[in-house]
């Protein structure tokens, strides 16, 4: 799960697939980056931290780090939340196989709106990440 800074977005995804797949008895390492370093090391943004525990997700523990190519190595997939990501990412790619690992995380090819200006937007980024994260369960 990709995002800008590893606060907002990312991390809500990155806890959302993991508690939605540990319901589902899915052994998946998942995981989250930015394509910044401004917040490596940090934990999530606070207003993230609430509305994920409001649904009994923790992320509070989670801390940003930036994506690197050794996440193609990593992991078989890799969704981001916006197209300025998916260009960042792509940038990294050593190989068309690296390519095909990244997708936009909304099905219909939306990005997920950054909700870092309005804290109005963290309660339907959340729907938002995890509709698109029950469609992932749900395909395998």
């Amino acid at each position: 799960m990709v995002c800008l800074g590893n606060i907002c977005r990312s991390p809500l995804a990155e806890g959302i697939l993991r508690h939605l797949s540990g319901q589902n008895g899915l052994d998946w390492e998942i995981d989250s980056a930015g394509t910044g370093d401004w917040h490596v090391g940090h934990p999530p943004d606070r207003r993230s931290v609430a509305v994920a525990k409001k649904y009994g997700v923790d992320i509070a523990g989670l801390r940003g780090r930036q994506f690197s190519t050794e996440d193609f190595d990593r992991f078989d997939r890799i969704f981001v939340m916006d197209l300025d990501n998916y260009r960042d990412v792509l940038r990294k790619a050593r190989s068309e196989a690296d390519r095909q690992k990244v997708q936009l995380l909304l099905e219909d090819q939306q990005p997920v709106p950054d909700p870092w200006y309005d804290d109005a937007l963290f309660e339907p980024v959340y729907r938002l990440i995890h509709d698109a994260c029950e469609r992932i369960v749900r395909l395998g």
